[in-house]
This record gives structure tokens, C-alpha cells and sequence, in this order.
């Protein structure tokens, strides 16, 4: 059932664009337990509503509790539920934009997957909070109408998929954690922050210029894994992961994309096995490219069939690869998914 908050009077309510609520839960949904003595799931939607009386001057806000769970348990089929509610909540003409509160710990994954899988103009906003609600900083109302005030924005149509914590907007893009408590965590790297909440209006500085649309086509996602390098990495992830039924594999590769001599023959192995091998790194900035001409440098990868990720961490490049298998692609095609 549908929940709406509202103080201001009737008519002028009434006029107020529609922003619905999908809850998920994390930390934003938490408090003590005083028997764990430790912050577990225990707030609903409703409940973090009422945290905010102020948001009803900017928008009637509706409630859709979906799950309540750590954005540790999500996985593709949470995204795929939760990508079809978000898509029928923006299909109702009255809808301005959707909320999607949520854990921080896979708050950019799922915010990809919603930029590439939903289509439309209209914002979908996530948020979550550091802090849980037994907290007296607690940060999720501040993050919660800031939200509201961002899908209410004119400025905030055809952003795709954002994230919204701290005051500052972010790009699912380009958006990752940095730090595991402070607040101000999701940061853009190199490209910094979309714009601001600010105390008198919402600013927009950019754009996210590199979006792309991949339909959902299917209830159920090939099994993609993602395997690190590392001194002294011997390739055994990479074959287990074939054994188990892998259709694609990240490779969490070094600098601009460069494995030791074991990780590329296994390599090798998996392309030869048609899997899908796509090459991106653990450094935070800067984009894989094929380079390096010795046994398991970037050149000599892409000679035996790997596509490289561009700019797109492991995490991400796997979300975009969960949703280019959904056909069969030749490893051209591929790349061009990663090159847009």
C-alpha cells in the first residue's frame, strides 16, 4: 500500500509532483539491536519517511518497501527485481522520479546496473547513510530530502541514474566508496561530482555524457566472476571459475591492464573455452588500454581475444557485462559496449 506524507494544505499538496520511495534497507534502515549490541534491519520506508516532515513542501512521497536487507545481499536477481519496480513506478505519468534507498557497500553497483537497464529522462536517485538511525548524527534523512529535492529538479532530467549522499550528486558512472565510515564517501575520481544539493537550490555542473541503454531481456543472468591480480597469482581463480560455469570473467588486472605469465595462460584457456575475459584494473583512475608488449602485458591480452574495460572499475565492468550476455556477441561487439 502506498504511504504519503504530507503538512502542507490540502490543495497545495495536491499540486506537488509524485516521488515514490523504493526501499531496499542498509545501514539507512538500521538501528542497535540491544541484544547484538550491533546495527541490524529494523526501519521501514514509512519510518525513515517520518524522519523528514520537511520533504512534504517539495513533493508527495509514496512508499515501496521492497526488501530490507544489507546491500551486502544484493545480486542480479535483487537488481532484476529491483530494476522492474523501478521501471513501472517511472511508467505512471505523475511520477516525477524515483528514490531508491539502500546500503552503501553495493550502492554503485546497483546504481549502474539501474543507469544502463532503465531508459527515460526521469531521475532515479540512490541513497543510503554511514550512520545507522539509533545514531544522533544520523545521515539518512539529510540524504533522503535531498533526493526528493533532486527528482523535483527540472535540472535533474536525462542525468540517468545518481547518487546522492552528503549534499553532493554523483554519477552512477563514475561513482565509487572511498572510505568505509565517513560520510563523504562517494566520490567521481577524476571527474568529480555532477553538482550540489544546496541549502536554497539544486546545482548541476555536468553531465554524464558516457550512458548507454542495454534492455533487460531476461529473468536470469549468466554467472560472471571477477578474479584478481596480484604478485604471485597463479591463474587457479581463473580455470575454477571456467569449471563452474563462467560465461565472462573481469580480470582485476595491474596499471594499465598487465597480468604476470600463470594469469595469462589461464587466460588464454578461458578465451579458447569462449568465455569472455574483460580487462580492467585496481587503480582507482585511468583507463585500460592495451600497451604493454611482454607475455601478459595489455598488448599481448588483447591479441588472444580479451576486451578491455576502459575506465569502468572490476565491480562495474562486471555489471556491464551481466547485461551485454544477455545475447550472443562477437568480441567486437563487446568491446563497443566498453568503448561508449
Amino acid at each position: 500500500m502506498a504511504f504519503s506524507l504530507f503538512l502542507s494544505p490540502l490543495s497545495a499538496w495536491a499540486e506537488l509532483p509524485v516521488v515514490v520511495l523504493i526501499a531496499t534497507g542498509g545501514t539507512i534502515a538500521m538501528k542497535i539491536d540491544p541484544v547484538k549490541k550491533a546495527p541490524v534491519p529494523a526501519i521501514s520506508g514509512e519510518d525513515l519517511l517520518t524522519t523528514v516532515p520537511e520533504i512534504a513542501e517539495f513533493a508527495r512521497i509514496e512508499v515501496q518497501n521492497l526488501s530490507n536487507v544489507p546491500s551486502d545481499y544484493m545480486d542480479a536477481a535483487r537488481w532484476i527485481e529491483l530494476q522492474k519496480a523501478v521501471v513501472a513506478t517511472l511508467a505512471r505519468p505523475e511520477v516525477a522520479g524515483v528514490i531508491v534507498s539502500h546500503g552503501t557497500d553495493t550502492l554503485e553497483e546497483t546504481a549502474y546496473f539501474l543507469d544502463l537497464s532503465v531508459a527515460g529522462d526521469k531521475p532515479v536517485v540512490l541513497i543510503g547513510a554511514q550512520r545507522n538511525a539509533s545514531e544522533k548524527d544520523f545521515d539518512g534523512p539529510r540524504n533522503l530530502l535531498n533526493a526528493a529535492r533532486i527528482c523535483v529538479s527540472p535540472d535533474a532530467t536525462n542525468k540517468g541514474a545518481m547518487i546522492a549522499l552528503n549534499n553532493q550528486i554523483n554519477a552512477a558512472r563514475d561513482v565509487t566508496k572511498t572510505h568505509t565510515s565517513d560520510v563523504e564517501t562517494f566520490k567521481s575520481g577524476d571527474f568529480g561530482f555532477l553538482g550540489v544539493v544546496d541549502n536554497d537550490q539544486v546545482l548541476f555542473y555536468r553531465a554524464p555524457l558516457r550512458r548507454q541503454h542495454i534492455p533487460l531481456t531476461r529473468d536470469e543472468l549468466s554467472y560472471v566472476e571477477i578474479v584478481p591480480m596480484y604478485g604471485g597469482a597463479d591463474g587457479r581463480l581463473i580455470r575454477a571459475a571456467v569449471d563452474g560455469g563462467a560465461k565472462g570473467i573481469v580480470i582485476e588486472a595491474l596499471g594499465w591492464g598487465n597480468v604476470n605469465i600463470p594469469m595469462y595462460e589461464a587466460i588464454k584457456e578461458a578465451i579458447a573455452k569462449d568465455v569472455v575475459v574483460v580487462i580492467s584494473t585496481r587503480v582507482p583512475n585511468g583507463r585500460v588500454l592495451p600497451v604493454y608488449g611482454f607475455q601478459g602485458g595489455g598488448s599481448t591480452l588483447k591479441e588472444v581475444g580479451a576486451v578491455f574495460a576502459d575506465n569502468l572499475s572490476p565491480q562495474k565492468a562486471r555489471i556491464l557485462l551481466l547485461l551485454a550476455l544477455q545475447e550472443p556477441l562477437k568480441v567486437e561487439q563487446l568491446q563497443a559496449y566498453y568503448d561508449r
